[in-house]
């Protein structure tokens, strides 16, 4: 008996070893958690996120709520939401447009259709059996409610105080509450003992929230006076590039990729079952539990003068676009900018990153500054990388185009000196031995040198450029090399030079 013992107890120690050592089997891919409350541009967001899901550690898939979804008690427990305008627009309720626990199963089934398809072209992938494993219910039954431990604010719990010491970047798509419930959990266990301080250290060092307006009053009201600490970007501008009133935002000029031809032909349709699930206008499709998603009626689409299958929103995908490692270093610093958009950190709170009206892009469409077109302007690259990705659920790779892979041929932080001329190289391969084009450029809103510069040979592999005489000491300037393959759809990446006036 006592020799079965052990035998267990040794067993048990491997099995704990070997969690350790599979939980850092992907040290260079982010590790990510999602909460979702179910909207229909969750759905859109975590269908195209699964074409992505082999480029970082997805950990946990949450539902959560919202004050725009939320189940009820199933006791006819009447609610208000805290929220001012979802309060005027419902008034007490007892449950709101709750779309279920079971749509990540639905669309996660999709995807184990294309799954095969999806691994002929990266490695990486998640097996839809481990997607599965991951999916737990968080505080769902009411806007904002975090008084009580769910399966999904105890996963969010364990992974912030497991042993990997990765970074975890809490993506909210809906309300904030179930992260907050996780907090609070830990807080209300370790509070008052003597490993507070460092699990307190721990915890604010590992989470990021990355969040998309405040759906429900939790960071506010817990989160931010009792974890000051934790790292928080705030996106409450910029995604609307990507969101319902898209039109309002992206020029013209770029709405072709967000149109219903666009869609027709590169996502909606002979691209496999996940992506026929895809959400459009006038697409003929519901959304179960929500009687406000009206939009795929035609008579609908008109009404609000949208064209059948037009996008509708992906609102919520900035989220894992900003963990798209596509050489462009904005995870090193969000105000460098990126495809995730770019926000600066807040006078309030170092450890808060937010857009707003005062972080704009200079919109070369509009001839102004614009608080959108951090993000905007990554429209038509990131959806060409979107069409290119719903390709490999049905094509081969020989039929399919991949992304040309990007170097510089020195150092990406460079020293240089008033008047001095900086030589630049980079080079690029394509994995389907396609011509590239090359486009050096300077992102000037991030550069802290007020000034431009004149890059001679932009188009080229080598270029180079004089660093101006009047440039103080300690200013940058941000050089991205950009490269285009010449297959369709085509493809881009980049490398960012950081040049320090010294």
């Amino acid at each position: 008996m006592k020799h079965s013992k052990v035998t267990l107890f040794i067993l048990v120690c491997v099995l704990a070893l070997a969690q350790q050592v599979l939980a850092q089997t992907n040290p260079s891919k982010p590790r990510t958690i999602v909460t979702t409350d179910g909207e229909v541009d969750d759905v859109d967001t975590f269908i195209r996120m699964l074409l992505y899901a082999n480029e970082f550690d997805i950990v946990g898939l949450v539902y959560s709520s919202s004050q725009w979804h939320y189940s009820g008690d199933g006791k006819g427990t009447k609610f208000t939401s805290e929220m001012e305008n979802t309060a005027k627009r419902y008034g007490e309720r007892t449950e709101l447009r709750w779309p279920g626990t079971d749509w990540m199963q639905l669309y996660i089934g999709k995807y184990g259709k294309v799954y095969n398809n999806l691994t002929k072209h990266a490695k990486g992938y998640p097996t839809p059996e481990y997607l599965n494993s991951i999916i737990r219910v968080g505080n769902i039954e009411f806007e904002g409610e975090m008084s009580k431990d769910t399966e999904g604010s105890d996963f969010i719990k364990k992974i912030l105080l497991d042993n990997n010491s990765s970074p975890v970047y809490l993506q909210i798509w809906g309300g904030t509450n179930t992260v907050a419930r996780a907090l609070k959990s830990i807080e209300d266990e370790y509070k008052n003992t003597a490993k507070w301080a460092d699990i307190y250290k721990k915890v604010s060092q590992k989470a990021i929230i990355y969040a998309v307006l405040d759906q429900d009053a939790t960071y506010q009201k817990y989160v931010a006076p009792n974890w000051p600490q934790i790292r928080v970007l705030y996106n409450s501008d910029q995604f609307w590039s990507f969101a319902y009133l898209w039109p309002r935002v992206v020029p013209t000029e770029l709405q072709t990729y967000l149109s219903g031809p666009w869609f027709k032909e590169n996502i909606k349709f002979n691209h496999g079952p996940l992506l026929d699930g895809y959400y459009t206008w006038g697409d003929g499709q519901k959304l179960p539990g929500d009687p406000e998603h009206t939009h795929g009626d035609m008579e609908e689409a008109k009404k609000y003068k949208r064209s059948q299958y037009d996008f509708i929103s992906e609102g919520d995908s900035p989220a894992y676009f900003y963990l798209l490692d596509v050489g462009l270093r904005s995870m090193e610093d969000a105000s460098y900018g990126g495809w995730g958009g770019r926000m600066v950190q807040s006078e309030k709170n170092p450890h808060r990153w937010e857009d707003g009206k005062h972080v704009t892009d200079y919109n070369p469409y509009t001839k102004k500054n614009d608080a959108a077109y951090p993000q905007t302007r990554w429209v038509n690259v990131l959806q060409n990388d979107f069409a290119a990705r719903a390709d490999w659920c049905v094509k081969s790779y020989k039929e399919a185009n991949h992304s040309p892979v990007v170097k510089l041929t020195h150092a990406k932080d460079l020293q240089v000196k008033p008047g001095q001329q900086v030589q630049l190289s980079g080079s690029a391969t394509d994995p389907d031995g396609d011509k590239v084009s090359y486009r050096w450029w300077q992102y000037e809103e991030v550069d802290s040198y007020e000034g431009k510069i004149a890059i001679q040979q932009a188009d080229q592999a080598k270029a180079s450029f004089t660093v101006p005489k009047d440039a103080p000491t300690g200013k940058t300037i941000h050089i991205i090399l950009e490269v285009t393959d010449s297959k369709e759809p085509k493809l881009t990446r980049y490398q960012r030079v950081i040049a320090t006036i010294n």
